[in-house]
């Protein structure tokens, strides 16, 4: 249960070390966009990725090349995913959400929030976190697509551009 074999523990840091660099080699040939936080498509992506890398660690019946083959897939479909939704419509929109607009001149727009499942006391949280102390001082709160809250509180009656993309901004 605690020691099976030196040769199992040599294994371990053998395989693990070559399939950790080769990891970072993909990573790098690929980009920051490979284990962005930007969705959940790119959530779930890196969670595979994870598990590809414990596998191949852990389980002798998993040869280090198909291992390394296996991340290089997960990561060069990620890749294809992501150059091609910067270049088509119709794909970002079925692998992206939109940004949503859950506060809007200090009110919040309770059916967005009813949608998006965000309770008043999380959107209160996120002006908090802002440094604000009240939700009439706040323009807008926006949940991003990566699930972070963005908080504005100027500019709202003036250019809107970063808003373009948000939805519930008419």
């Amino acid at each position: 249960m605690f020691f099976d074999s030196w040769h199992g523990v040599l294994r371990v840091l053998l395989v693990g070390t070559l399939a950790y660099l080769a990891l970072v080699a993909w990573l790098r040939v690929t980009g920051k966009r490979t284990v962005s936080k930007w969705n959940a498509f790119d959530l779930i992506v890196t969670i595979a990725l994870g598990s590809t890398l414990a596998t191949v660690l852990l389980t002798k019946e998993v040869a280090l090349v198909e291992g390394v083959l296996g991340m290089g897939l997960l990561i060069m479909l990620q890749y294809a995913i992501t150059w091609t939704s910067v270049r088509v419509r119709w794909v970002r929109q079925a692998v992206k959400n939109a940004p949503t607009l859950l506060l809007r001149d200090g009110k919040p727009c309770m059916e967005a929030m009813r949608r998006q499942r965000v309770t008043l006391g999380e959107l209160r949280a996120a002006v908090r976190a802002a440094g604000q102390a009240s939700l009439e001082g706040v323009d807008a709160v926006v949940l991003e697509t990566d699930g972070n809250f963005s908080v504005i509180t100027s500019g709202w009656n003036g250019s809107r551009d970063a808003l373009a993309d948000v939805d519930g901004v008419a």
